[in-house]
């Protein structure tokens, strides 16, 4: 009974998939906010508005933007529905993303990365169980570990009560695996900005789960067999890719912090050596996707804020809690111009030929991102006087689902609230629902029209 209930769900999913992940995700936020409008939701002496539930709900839900502070805002019950939001939001997400993967190697009958490697024409239940069972599995192992070193350091090096440490150690454990940057402190993570066993565990759980999926599962694969060159060699063309570009964009942008931020009095300036290149490389690790802030963002130089728009946009891995166009996405499209500027009319990456149509997806996805976050920046600077590279700013932030925020999102009228809301919605849903229904769109056309070229540039 429960497998025809399955095979029913799949086949619908088959059918529709974007127009389910919209309305799931719809419906998941309107209940996230539903329960934070309740007066147990709210700290004593507070008061939530309906916009600033429904903008909370959305950014718990996708990973972006806080508009309160968690920890002075909300009640304990308050806190609960933002951690369940912030958890079953990544976890819908990654669920979401690597079904449809499985949904699109099916239908087009490519080689799967997520299971066996092996060529399948159709999934079922076993399918389906495998997929959820290995996120669900592969989520709590690394949040476990997490949250038992925060509380750790929570309750003997801060001296924390037991309960305390605990509570903390797993609200910033689920918050940094799944990107969301929510933080229980009004200054994010400001105050730990010195205190390494703090910001480098959130760093690791932040990447972990911006690198998605199956990369994760391709490396857990490895670690049980045990690092060889025959392992390395097996490892597919996402995987290597994703993790090549994310090491680039992550040295990248921790140089470019440093050498922007040094001597910012307002930033990295007043930090020793050791705590201003860690800080630097926490910044360019949370920027990817995360959110979550060692320094004050609204002080940094307009240089640094741009480059840091620059990895916001591009985001994380695919399948995973990351937002963005996704690295894989970037990574092709830089091969593309580096072909076409060598003359090639083939885009080659790590010995591997990249399909027109892979090629035709990304530059899509990348450039409807352009248009969504540009149209985002205009409504805004229509409705506010802040500065244009601070609106820039929050734009690919929601855009980017990364939740750093140059301290104006506050300050915004009602319309511009509803803006980001509704950038940090399609930004997060946008890519993914929009290269899978690229893929299962792909028809061949039994005719070719005559040729003719246009004059370029």
């Amino acid at each position: 009974m429960a497998a025809g209930r399955t095979r029913a769900w799949w086949s619908r999913l088959a059918a529709q998939p974007t127009r389910a992940a919209v309305l799931a995700l719809a419906l998941f936020v309107a209940l996230g906010a539903a329960l934070l409008m309740l007066p147990a939701a709210t700290a004593p002496g507070r008061s939530t508005s309906v916009l600033t539930a429904l903008f909370t709900s959305t950014g718990a839900a996708t990973g972006g933007i806080a508009i309160v502070g968690t920890g002075s805002h909300w009640s304990a019950f308050g806190e609960g529905v933002v951690l369940a939001l912030i958890q079953v939001g990544g976890f819908g997400i990654m669920t979401l993303a690597s079904l449809l993967g499985l949904l699109v190697a099916g239908r087009l009958r490519l080689s799967t990365q997520f299971s066996t490697q092996a060529e399948t024409g159709s999934f079922g239940v076993a399918d389906l169980r495998r997929v959820v069972l290995g996120i669900a599995g592969t989520t709590l192992v690394i949040e476990f570990a997490l949250a038992a070193i925060l509380t750790t350091r929570f309750r003997f090096g801060y001296g924390q009560p037991a309960g305390e440490a605990l509570h903390h150690g797993v609200f910033y454990a689920i918050s940094a695996f799944n990107n969301a940057g929510f933080a229980l402190r009004d200054d994010n993570l400001v105050g730990y900005a010195h205190d390494g066993w703090i910001v480098l565990p959130i760093a690791a759980g932040c990447l972990l789960g911006a690198l998605g999926f199956p990369v994760l599962l391709e490396l857990l694969r490895v670690g049980r067999a045990g690092v060889s060159r025959r392992i390395r060699h097996r490892w597919s063309l996402h995987t290597r890719l994703t993790l090549a570009t994310y090491a680039l964009l992550l040295v990248v942008g921790t140089l470019m912090t440093c050498v922007l931020e040094w001597n910012n009095p307002g930033t990295l300036g007043p930090m020793e050596r050791g705590d201003k290149l860690l800080n630097g490389f926490f910044t360019a690790a949370s920027a990817r996707t995360a959110g979550f802030n060692t320094v004050d963002t609204g002080a940094m130089h307009p240089a640094t804020l741009l480059g840091i728009c620059v990895l916001m946009f591009i985001g994380g891995g695919s399948a995973g809690t990351a937002g963005g166009i996704k690295v894989t996405t970037f990574a092709v499209l830089g091969a593309a111009i580096l072909a076409e500027i060598r003359g090639r009319t083939a885009v080659d990456i790590m010995g591997r030929r990249i399909p027109e149509a892979a090629l035709r997806q990304a530059l899509t996805v990348a450039l409807l991102g352009v248009a969504l976050v540009m149209s985002g920046t205009l409504a805004l600077l229509t409705t506010t006087d802040e500065a244009p590279e601070a609106v820039l700013f929050e734009s690919v932030s929601a855009f980017g689902a990364v939740g750093l925020s140059t301290g104006i999102t506050g300050d915004l009228p009602a319309v511009g609230q509803l803006t980001l809301i509704a950038l940090m919605f399609t930004g997060r849903l946008g890519p993914i629902t929009l290269a899978s229904a690229l893929a299962l769109r792909e028809r061949d056309r039994r005719y070719t029209l005559p040729e003719e070229r246009p004059v370029i540039g």
